[in-house]
């Protein structure tokens, strides 16, 4: 995918288009029995699209296949949700997108219904920003189950969709390693720059990123890339010499003003050694990693949890599903992509139903934004489990009703979770090493 008439701009693309009357529920929606800050904030969703273009910028696809460095334009189209003033009449939207089928497949095309309403008024201005960053040759639109649930509570989300090579052609995946955070660091550039008006605080910036947009998030946050790594090795030395170390750009990677980060499932990690042994000291901001223990494409540990181990200047917590494998940050499959165990299994996860992971992942989430970009200290309690493993716990409260919720204190039920539906967690925490 990729205005707010207060932008000036127009609706650029059909990827957003009116809903028909019959649309299933947004993914937005938290399901029944969803833990306490996954609900829906007080407020519409607007959607808006604009298009960026970073003029002559560093081209790593075309270095690499050239082996010197290239220079080009790079055109970044995005999505932009935040709160708004909707009425019952106002129509909502339908998102589409494609995914590269299983070869020789033509593209998967599917579509996603919205809350959002196209270029609603807004609700307000001077909004945190979230920076969200999609996971490998996916679509900023498999990630409306948190830009669409967090505007409602207030943030402006702002997705890039960054057309990495197709993850069928494994040769040119280096290439985004440097392009990846450098899309970041421009449209946060953009963003301080403008972009928004007066729609957000460009004091307040968190960065948010699935898979390789965990990596990216991670990166820009100050994880410094390792010239010795596997995967960075396989680019031109010109681009390995301009953006490790010491080198002229690489600085350009990273935005030390950001407040705090969230990487589901990031990559990163083992096999790829991005960072290195020490690289993801430099990152100082606040980090909530979510990630599942069966992860077969990023691994857990090696990968998730060793991220969370290392990354010792931040204060950070981990979120873990047992028995989750790498599809935890995308929307429940639709009906286009149920077809095929290939296409399935871009949304799904082959054990844990995905609204009630999507649920869980909104709940930290929300506290953890809101402690960090809000100041609201009152959800740090959400964070703070009676325990690190969620299973096992009883039922301590008077409420004695079959849909209660914990308010934590004295009932070892995880705060904010419906009595006995808490099952299969984990939460660490660690404090940045002095």
């Amino acid at each position: 995918m990729r205005p707010l008439s207060v932008f000036a701009a127009m609706l650029t693309a059909s990827s957003v288009a009116a809903a028909p009357a019959e649309a299933a529920p947004p993914p937005s929606i938290p399901e029944v029995g969803a833990p306490a800050l996954a609900a829906l904030g007080p407020n519409g969703v607007g959607v808006i699209e604009k298009t960026v273009v970073d003029k002559d910028a560093v081209d790593p696809l075309g270095s690499l296949a050239k082996g010197a460095l290239v220079r080009a334009d790079r055109t970044m189209p995005l999505v932009i949700w935040y709160p708004a003033r909707v009425g019952p009449k106002d129509r909502r939207a339908t998102y589409r997108a494609s995914l590269v089928s299983e070869p020789p497949k033509p593209p998967a095309y599917f579509t996603v219904p919205a809350l959002a309403v196209t270029d609603a008024r807004p609700a307000g201005q001077g909004y945190p920003i979230v920076l969200l960053s999609h996971g490998y040759n996916n679509d900023p639109v498999m990630l409306s189950w948190l830009g669409e649930n967090l505007a409602t509570k207030g943030y402006v989300v702002v997705a890039i969709r960054h057309h990495d090579p197709a993850i069928t052609d494994t040769a040119k995946t280096p290439a985004t390693l440097i392009r990846r955070p450098l899309d970041i660091t421009y449209v946060l550039r953009r963003i301080r720059n403008g972009l928004l008006g007066n729609l957000g605080d460009t004091k307040r910036i968190a960065l948010a990123g699935y898979s390789f947009g965990g990596y990216g998030a991670l990166t820009v946050a100050g994880a410094e890339l390792d010239a010795g790594s596997p995967a960075v090795k396989r680019l031109p030395s010109a681009l390995v010499e301009r953006y490790t170390g010491s080198g002229a750009e690489a600085a350009a990677l990273h935005d030390p003003t950001i407040k705090a980060v969230v990487a589901i499932a990031p990559a990163g990690g083992a096999p790829w050694a991005a960072w290195g042994a020490n690289g993801l000291s430099g990152i100082k901001a606040p980090l909530l990693i979510v990630a599942g223990t069966a992860d077969r494409t990023v691994g857990y540990d090696p990968g998730p949890a060793a991220i969370f181990r290392d990354a010792k200047g931040s204060d950070r917590w981990l979120l873990a599903l047992k028995g989750a494998g790498h599809a935890i940050g995308t929307n429940p499959a639709p009906a286009e992509m149920r077809g095929t165990v290939w296409d399935f299994d871009w949304f799904e996860d082959r054990m844990w139903r995905k609204p009630r992971v999507n649920s869980i992942a909104l709940h930290f989430i929300t506290a953890f934004l809101d402690l960090q970009l809000k100041g609201e200290a009152a959800k740090a309690e959400y964070l703070a489990v009676p325990s690190e493993e969620s299973d096992g716990a009883k039922w301590a409260s008077e409420d004695k009703r079959y849909d209660a919720v914990s308010e934590g204190g004295t009932n070892p039920t995880w705060k904010g979770f419906v009595k006995d539906h808490q099952d299969g967690l984990l939460l660490k925490h660690l404090p940045p090493s002095p």
